[in-house]
């Protein structure tokens, strides 16, 4: 293990906040142990220039899945560095944020997808694409096993073989029904495309049902009792939009039966939106219960039957509550591809793929893996404290000053992030701060500190690692810092991660471990409201946001063309309401 590293100084300005330039020699702290250490530079020119392509077979590249993940690596990567080819069952990118509004018909299914070969072909990227589902990865012999996924497996002959020299696992996440009875056969999901194409076309079959002549008012009750289980934001917007769609499209087309509509959510937790500020959450939970959205809080569902819920209070207490469609919305589960590999590479017993900080698989040289199917084990400080402990004290005098505890403080924060987010969080501004706790308040700028008391100052420190959620956000930052890495990749001549351990020449800049920048996250609300949690504890909610919110979501769209659409979209639906056609 060790560090991806650029050939050049201009080379690392390229990425932000992966290289960094211009750092004394003094500032060297390490690489290290087991999993890589700090974070080295240093200030001098390259040292020689890179090998020529025409002079070396180009390495193969092989992506698996086009999703977030996978998508945003091919779009920064440097295809005419590889040989690229692309797996995946659908030949297209979806814009998964708005499944929820094509659900209702918001927005139409082919307004947030884009071809993928299109996609390429607009950048003249040498990509090969492969309509096809991986379901086997060999990393003993480099390559992985597909079928064709266009019914073209006539004795076997679709399926064929890959060989890769670098393998990016993107494959994403499946649902994940916790082994509950019956979630398979008659609830409905909302993970792809065609999911919500499904869902919508239920929800007219529920009205349809419900408005013949000879169905009995219990019935129509039943049948028009729409049930999302999960109250995190697919399940929240989901809701949002089908209330929207109820009220102002619906009713007007089946006034007989709008009496007995009624939409419930069911959260095993709390509250919904537990991952948000407490005030969103609050303020979900109360415009639901103005718009008459029953929120069943601290129920977990225990079995699914053909018309029956069955779920299961704190205290034991069941209840079945009838109904006329489902939506499971509640959390995410591993593929059955990854976990075979995890059970080849001794990481059974895992929910996703573990990576070290630089996003290659654990155990593995030459296979990454990001986006929903892979989790980053951030090192924790505790396991190197000794090491760093002895790099910090220069002199060797078996103790620490808080002079030399500042000199290397800045590529602690890099190597082991949870350090700056514990000091943020405790209010600490300063070094001297943080070992205060260690050995008292009678030091000033004289305080030194031996081993001892330098592990009780940073023990509550890996307490602040948490795994980054498992969102389109993440997704689509990591397959940036994976592709700006393989763009310099190649110009190196050592391992593609850096030297095992720090040599100390000249013309090395190393790539800083990979680090996630929240954004921020926005939850739809349905009657043009939506709440956000922007950068900087800043909170909004109300109609002003839902315009930021349609900003937002029409700049990501990943070309002119879905971007007009879905703005397109929107003002139909402003002018003529939704389509409620079963098509």
């Amino acid at each position: 293990m060790g560090f991806l590293f650029f050939a050049s100084r201009a080379a690392a300005r390229l990425a932000e906040g992966i290289a960094r330039p211009g750092v004394s020699t003094a500032a060297l702290l390490l690489t290290a142990a087991s999993g890589g250490g700090l974070v080295a530079y240093a200030d001098s020119a390259t040292e020689s220039a890179p090998v020529s392509s025409q002079d070396a077979r180009k390495k193969k590249v092989l992506v698996l899945g086009t999703g977030w993940a996978g998508t945003s690596f091919l779009r920064n990567l440097d295809c005419s560095r590889y040989e690229v080819k692309v797996v995946s069952p659908r030949n297209y990118f979806a814009f998964t944020p708005l499944l929820p509004s094509v659900t209702c018909g918001t927005v139409e299914p082919r307004s947030i997808i884009e071809p993928i070969r299109r996609m390429f072909e607009k950048k003249s990227k040498a990509v090969t694409f492969y309509e096809a589902e991986c379901f086997k990865i060999d990393a003993s012999n480099k390559t992985v096993h597909c079928r064709s996924a266009v019914g073209t497996n006539f004795d076997g002959n679709g399926d064929f073989m890959l060989e890769y020299d670098y393998l990016v696992v993107a494959l994403g996440a499946t649902v994940n029904t916790f082994n509950t009875p019956g979630v398979m056969e008659y609830c409905n999901f909302l993970k792809e495309v065609e999911d919500a194409q499904k869902i919508r076309r239920s929800v007219l079959d529920c009205f349809e049902k419900a408005s013949l002549p000879n169905v009995s008012e219990e019935e129509k009750r039943k049948t028009l009792h729409f049930v999302i289980i999960g109250g995190g934001p697919t399940g929240v917007e989901f809701a949002a939009e089908l209330h929207d769609f109820i009220v102002e499209d619906l009713v007007k087309l089946y006034p007989a039966v709008q009496e007995f509509v009624k939409i419930t959510i069911i959260q095993s937790g709390e509250h919904i939106l537990n991952m948000f500020d407490k005030r969103i959450t609050a303020f979900a939970e109360e415009k639901f219960q103005r718009d008459g959205i029953e929120v069943c809080t601290g129920f977990r569902v225990v079995k699914v039957s053909d018309d029956l819920i069955t779920m299961k209070s704190k205290t034991a207490v069941e209840v079945s509550v009838p109904y006329g469609m489902a939506v499971w919305s509640a959390g995410i589960g591993t593929r059955p591809v990854i976990m075979d590999f995890m059970h080849q590479i001794g990481q059974a017993n895992r929910r996703a793929l573990a990576t070290n900080e630089w996003l290659r698989v654990r155990e593995c040289d030459s296979i990454y893996a990001i986006g929903d199917c892979a989790t980053v084990n951030q090192r924790k400080i505790m396991d190197d404290i000794s090491m760093i402990f002895k790099m910090a004290d220069k002199d060797h005098s078996g103790t620490l000053t808080l002079k030399e505890i500042r000199d290397v403080l800045e590529d602690i924060f890099i190597r082991y992030p949870q350090v700056e987010l514990y000091m943020k969080n405790m209010h600490m501004l300063d070094v001297e701060d943080l070992i205060k706790g260690a050995i008292g308040d009678s030091h000033k700028d004289s305080m030194v500190i031996d081993i001892e008391e330098f592990k009780k100052a940073l023990c509550h420190v890996d307490s602040q690692v948490k795994n980054a959620p498992a969102t389109a956000q993440v997704a689509a930052q990591q397959g940036s810092y994976l592709a700006d890495c393989f763009n310099k990749m190649e110009e190196c001549k050592q391992h593609p991660e850096g030297p095992l351990r720090m040599t100390g020449e000249s013309g090395r800049h190393f790539f800083r471990p990979f680090r996630y920048k929240h954004l921020g996250q926005f939850a739809p609300l349905g009657g043009e409201q939506t709440a956000a949690e922007l950068p900087g504890d800043w909170i909004s909610m109300g109609h002003s946001t839902q315009w930021l919110w349609y900003s937002v979501y029409a700049s990501k769209q990943v070309s002119w063309r879905t971007r007009m659409l879905v703005v397109s979209d929107w003002t139909r639906r402003f002018i003529f309401g939704r389509d409620s056609s079963r098509l």
